[in-house]
């Protein structure tokens, strides 16, 4: 399962919006700063998605807003 996915670092309150069934929007409080905002928009769209963040893969954008998330196993 791949999974569209637009990070906004630096936000001011944390939140999920779904876009679509494969497309989410999130606001993470972390900087854009050593993968910081990466591991904390991970844990809230697994969170979101009721799976462990270890099981979420970036495909495409880790250094960019815009990330291509790959679901890992079932």
């Amino acid at each position: 399962m791949l999974i569209k996915l637009k990070v906004h670092a630096e936000a001011a309150s944390p939140r999920v919006l779904k876009k679509t069934a494969d497309s989410y929007e999130l606001w993470v409080r972390a900087k854009a700063r050593d993968g910081a905002a990466n591991a904390e928009a991970l844990a809230r769209l697994g969170r979101e998605l009721g799976l462990e963040p270890k099981r979420l893969f970036i495909l495409r954008g880790a250094r960019a807003p815009n990330k291509l998330i790959k679901v890992l196993g079932k």
